[in-house]
């Protein structure tokens, strides 16, 4: 739900481009500098397009040269015929958003999220001054995510993390043979999303995982109708509407599916022949069935809906963290080190249990490793262009007047590396700058209020699934680091590119030598 979907330069260099500016630029000439009252810095774009050419295949890499080129932390574009205000410091962050937030927390209508959410029935994408997303939003902070919902899973994703462990050193052998770790990664994320959502049986469920991977690709399409409304007809010679429609009704089939054997399982339980241990669309269910929640929840679609928000939210982000995470640990052998180092100390005084692998209780404890994750997370944001907002109402920033209707894209990835917020070495990996912050990753504060490091965004539309994602995430690479010591495959240096996508991950899968160093799995 990033600015991925802006990833068609090819599109508009090999059609729009040719096709249509060539045709007009003679009648329509590049627009004029006007005498009008001064305004954010405005680089200037080609007739139709905008500045949507200027989007590389990484966009965030592209809006922070472009931030960059023109001294620009605030910046308006034109996308298409889409107005956009880039965001690109912290301190720009904070000058917009902390007077401005309820002003800044719509949404944009892009056809894709639009149909695959029932017509913005969510949390993601539905429109922030909605009955809808006030009530689903209070009832997944305090039903779905929050925390004593999110502890109630710890049996899952330690389970998990134990498969993981497993499948790491059964892939290592003999002799300290490669793992592909990425691919490791994704499929136990994925695996740690179906039993919370499903139940046990959800991470066996195939079906499942496809139509996570399909939910990617087509939330990641680029429709030429989002930005150029008159040149839709695009999107139909590229079978995209076509697509679309077919997936939505197999993810239509497949919610169905899901919601009836849930319902059978509730009815199995009440006549007292099975136990009932709630998951995600049991809870779901039950909000449904609640007089009281049933003008939020009393349609089918809302459930559906959420569910989407919540594979969307919850598979690729987890990987891709991870992922990144253990690529600078490598590429820093002192600070891996260090954190294996922490991990194994604290292991060793633990007599809570056996010591074959870390537990959840063991992770308060491990404070070094949480400065790693979000020294990770600040440098790679798994979605370096937050959701897009839009402007509900006119607001102004710096003096200057933002309209309603304006996109506001926040380059979480520019923010990341703000030498202003984060010191001259901000492009480097030094996971002690976070020393002295909270004990938990998920904690909004000083960080979260500092604007400067936002991986989970900021304010009302700020990601509800932080206490989920980062239990995740800290449980898989503590073990990680406990069970096995990583290197790179004959002294190869790891590299740092980028993949484009919804999400973005390596471009090079993570192959790593994993040496058992104990842990049974």
């Amino acid at each position: 739900m990033s600015m991925a979907t802006l990833q068609a330069h090819e599109l508009f260099a090999g059609v729009v481009l040719i096709l249509v500016t060539l045709l007009l630029i003679k009648q329509l000439p590049l627009a004029p500098r006007t005498s009008s009252p001064p305004s954010l810095p405005r680089p200037r774009g080609l007739p139709l397009i905008g500045n949507l050419h200027q989007l590389g295949p990484l966009p965030h890499a592209s809006l922070a040269a472009l931030s960059a080129k023109h001294a620009a932390p605030l910046m308006l574009l034109r996308l298409g015929s889409v107005p956009a205000l880039v965001v690109s410091t912290a301190d720009a962050a904070r000058a917009l958003f902390q007077p401005n937030d309820r002003a800044l927390s719509g949404r944009p209508v892009q056809r894709a999220p639009a149909r695959l959410s029932y017509g913005l029935q969510d949390i993601t994408f539905s429109p922030s001054d909605s009955p809808l997303w006030r009530a689903a939003r209070r009832a997944c902070l305090s039903e779905l995510l929050g925390a004593p919902r999110v502890r109630g899973f710890r049996h899952a994703r330690e389970a998990e993390a134990a498969a993981l462990i497993a499948a790491v050193r059964d892939a290592s052998r003999p002799g300290g043979a490669p793992v592909n770790l990425s691919e490791r990664l994704l499929s136990t994320s994925n695996r740690v999303v179906m039993r919370v959502a499903f139940g046990d049986r959800g991470g066996e469920d195939r079906t499942a995982a496809v139509v996570l991977e399909e939910a990617q690709k087509h939330f990641g399409a680029f429709y030429v109708s989002d930005y150029v409304p008159w040149l839709g007809w695009l999107d139909a010679l590229r079978g995209l509407p076509r697509r679309l429609e077919r997936y939505f009704h197999e993810l239509d089939a497949f919610y169905e599916r899901l919601i009836h054997d849930h319902l059978n399982k509730a009815k199995a339980a009440a006549a007292g022949s099975d136990a009932m241990d709630d998951d995600l669309v049991d809870v779901l269910l039950r909000l449904h069935g609640d007089p009281a929640h049933r003008a939020t929840f009393g349609s089918r679609d809302a459930i559906k809906g959420i569910l989407m928000d919540i594979f969307i939210g919850g598979t690729d982000t987890t990987a891709a963290t991870l992922e990144w995470t253990m690529t600078e640990l490598i590429r820093h052998p002192d600070i891996l080190s260090k954190a294996q180092h922490e991990v194994s100390s604290i292991m060793e005084n633990d007599g809570d249990g056996d010591g074959d692998m870390v537990r959840e209780t063991d992770l308060p404890r491990l404070r070094y490793l949480k400065q790693v994750i979000r020294e990770s997370m600040r440098l790679h944001p798994p979605a370096p262009l937050l959701v897009p907002r839009e402007t509900t109402e006119a607001c102004t920033v710096r003096g200057y007047e933002i309209p309603a209707r304006t996109r506001v894209i926040v380059n979480a990835a520019a923010i990341g590396r703000d030498p202003d917020a984060w010191g001259p070495d901000a492009a480097r990996f030094v996971p002690e700058r976070h020393d002295g912050e909270g004990v938990d990753l998920g904690d909004h504060k000083p960080w979260h209020d500092s604007f400067a490091l936002v991986p989970f965004g900021m304010g009302r539309r700020s990601c509800p699934a932080v206490h989920f994602a980062t239990a995740v995430v800290e449980l898989l690479l503590a073990n990680l680091l406990f069970c096995f010591d990583w290197r790179a495959p004959r002294g190869e240096v790891v590299d740092v590119e980028e993949k484009q996508g919804l999400i973005v991950s390596r471009k090079n899968p993570l192959v790593l030598v994993a040496e058992r160093r104990r842990c049974v799995a």
